[in-house]
């Protein structure tokens, strides 16, 4: 347990701005110095995207993996396809890969580092933009 046994809680929020429709932005760098300024030494670190058509995922960053990566969205979900929701909104694609992608990811933290595979990148995955005001919540509890 942390200071007199309670479990401690640190929360940092990012606030981005993406560029393109489809875009994948590496948070990794802000994802591990949130967790080195929590000071917490073992827990979970939360990242959190507070949005209904953008999501969080994990893996490598490499120029031709993210284009491939977000070519598979577009395949999976693709716009104008006689979606629902495009009836009120026009990106009923973007709703259903960050439904299906999901909007949250977990990782351990022990020893105050973050515990992620050698090419484990953290990355905001945006599809519908641009925008200028996207959101990450970045929550570490542990001790």
């Amino acid at each position: 347990m942390g200071v007199n046994g309670k479990v401690r809680v640190y929360f940092k929020e990012l606030t981005l701005s993406t560029k393109t429709q489809y875009e994948l932005i590496d948070i990794t760098y802000e994802v591990e110095k949130a967790v080195r300024d929590s000071g917490i030494s073992n827990g979970l670190c939360i990242i959190h995207a507070p949005h209904a058509t953008a999501a969080i995922i994990a893996n490598e960053n490499e120029a031709g993996l993210i284009q491939d990566i977000i070519r598979s969205i577009k395949e999976l979900y693709p716009r104008n396809a006689g979606w629902k929701h495009d009836i009120i909104d026009d990106n009923a694609a973007a709703h259903l890969g960050s439904a299906m992608i999901g909007s949250t990811r977990i990782f351990p933290v022990k020893d105050g580092r973050l515990v992620r595979g050698t090419w484990q990148n953290i990355f905001l995955v945006e599809m519908d933009g641009p925008r200028p005001y996207r959101r990450v919540v970045i929550e570490v509890i542990g001790e």
